[in-house]
């Protein structure tokens, strides 16, 4: 059972998420707006928040900056902007999942434990990842595929270790640009897709013909596990 808050402005729209949520064996706070919503996503105890990005008192977007400036809590962003800006703001805003309504109650349960699995593990635990045959070595800066070792470079294991962190999920360029490379203010997108082209040569796979990195169009990249 996850504590999961709602922040959802439609009172008929958090009665049914609550009572569906309710239903699935997770315990449910919510609030109808975005700032008193932003002070209970920082309750230690909350586990996910689901976010509303058509607020009345502030923008989704906004908000969720604001939480991530001093929280880590998964967010799973629910809107009617099916469009694919709002999308990529959610994401590179730092939201965990995205999704268009309207939606299945089950539909929402699964994508929460998804993204709650994703993050349970700790990111500076020194655990190896393991994902399909891919085996990533933080503390050792191994990494190998299929029992073989893979020679690469320092900002190739970098690179391939954040996506392995947040595997499952589409990771913004942006993003990487900002985690990997330590450039806040973006705009190196060409070497991103240089070490991405690199690092797919090393995985035996391409662009055209991916594996583990798949691309989503306009958005990112994301880690799976090829059986999945």
């Amino acid at each position: 059972m996850a504590q999961i808050l709602v922040i959802e402005d439609d009172a008929e729209i958090r009665r049914a998420l609550i009572h569906a949520l309710t239903e699935r064996g997770h315990a449910v706070t919510s609030s109808p707006t975005g700032m008193a919503g932003l002070q209970g996503a920082m309750d230690p105890a909350c586990d996910l928040v689901i976010l509303d990005l058509g607020l009345p008192d502030i923008d989704g977007v906004d908000l969720l900056q604001m939480l991530r400036a001093v929280s880590a809590v998964p967010v799973i962003v629910v809107t009617a902007r099916g469009d694919e800006q709002s999308l990529v703001r959610a994401l590179e805003a730092g939201a965990n999942d995205f999704v268009p309504k309207p939606f299945s109650g089950t539909s929402l349960d699964a994508r929460i434990k998804a993204v709650l699995r994703r993050t349970a593990a700790d990111p500076d635990a020194e655990g190896p990842i393991t994902i399909g045959g891919l085996v990533i070595d933080q503390s050792g800066r191994i990494v190998t595929l299929d029992g073989e070792i893979l020679d690469l470079s320092a900002r190739e294991f970098d690179l391939l270790h954040y996506l392995a962190v947040n595997h499952g999920r589409v990771v913004s360029k942006r993003e990487l640009t900002i985690e990997v490379w330590h450039q806040p203010y973006g705009g190196a997108d060409k070497t991103v897709d240089v070490h991405l082209s690199w690092l797919r040569r090393k995985l035996g796979e391409t662009a055209a013909e991916p594996r583990y990195l798949r691309s989503v169009r306009n958005v990112g990249i994301k880690l799976v596990d090829p059986k999945e």
